[in-house]
């Protein structure tokens, strides 16, 4: 049987992710129903007035499976996405779900930059692109009848713009780790810098510090590809609040994970983020994902020699 992956994450949220009966990151151990056989398929979830397509896989070889919700790039190209994430879920015991953000429906402002600012002018909180990953993720569970199941999110490019304002502004519950890779913008903990691209004019005072503590304590990765540095990308946001962050991709990731770094240094607050580079990777997705620097991100062991007659 293979080894679960959150024995590994539990070193990084602080041993506690997957203790047995301790807190709501405990493993279930339902045995796979007669129809939720191995392989792709497609599934459709209505959530309120939105409806999303789902490309799912599950792994041959698995019975005790968490969830890897993963984010597809400026290309919408989910049903890839899917594809390309089914080695970590084999090796890792994934069942991956890759949702499909349409551009006719969720346009650069609704996917990437979270739906949280349009024209200039703050949105309502309750149409925040943001808050539909709670609503996935608990449609999700219930298809999987795991209504406590652990959950990794992955994005990358476009997917990891829109898990950086996820995970500041709306994190859903029991996920217990957020890839952010090679994104383009990130929110940065910063009060004085305006949303989407910070916490300035939608929060203040006690409930600010609040989503700033919460937002530092996120299980988040940053995730670089060493080669990611191509300032002339036709697809590198170069607004004037992207570039404040850098000239390039590798550069924006690694300031955002230093302005946290620094938040918790002054305030002595927790941080549970990490950044991990893909070396030799620019800015690829399946580069990232095929990187041996992924088994580390995801958790998953490397193999050991088994004993001759094992």
């Amino acid at each position: 049987m293979k080894r679960h992956w959150c024995s590994q994450w539990r070193l990084f949220v602080g041993g506690v992710a997957c203790a047995a009966g301790l807190s709501f990151f405990a493993l279930a151990t339902t045995a796979r129903t007669a129809e939720a056989s191995p392989g792709s398929s497609v599934v459709v979830a209505r959530l309120g007035d939105e409806t999303f397509k789902l490309f799912r896989y599950r792994p041959r070889e698995c019975s005790e499976l968490s969830l890897l919700l993963v984010f597809h790039g400026h290309g919408r190209d989910a049903s890839s996405y899917r594809d390309r994430s089914r080695e970590i879920a084999e090796k890792a015991c994934f069942v991956v779900y890759a949702p499909l953000f349409d551009q006719v429906r969720f346009p650069n402002w609704r996917y990437q930059r979270g739906g949280i600012v349009h024209r200039g002018e703050v949105l309502s909180e309750n149409v925040w692109t943001v808050n539909l990953v709670s609503d996935l993720t608990r449609w999700i569970r219930r298809e999987e009848r795991r209504p406590d199941m652990p959950a990794v999110l992955f994005g990358h490019s476009a997917g990891a713009q829109f898990l950086s304002r996820v995970a500041a502004y709306a994190m859903p519950d029991n996920v217990v780790g957020i890839v952010l890779a090679n994104a383009s913008t990130y929110v940065f903990p910063l009060g004085q810098v305006e949303a989407p691209y910070g916490f300035g004019g939608l929060f203040e005072g006690d409930e600010l510090t609040a989503r700033l503590r919460s937002y530092l304590e996120a299980p988040i990765t940053i995730f670089l590809g060493t080669e990611d540095t191509d300032e002339e990308d036709p697809l590198l946001v170069q607004s004037q609040e992207a570039m404040s962050q850098g000239s390039n991709r590798r550069q924006r990731g690694e300031h955002a994970f230093e302005a946290a770094t620094l938040l918790s240094k002054d305030l002595g607050w927790k941080m549970n983020w990490k950044l991990v580079y893909a070396k030799g990777v620019g800015h690829d997705s399946v580069g990232m994902l095929d990187a041996p620097e992924a088994l580390d991100v995801f958790g998953v062991e490397k193999s050991l020699p088994q004993p001759a007659g094992n």
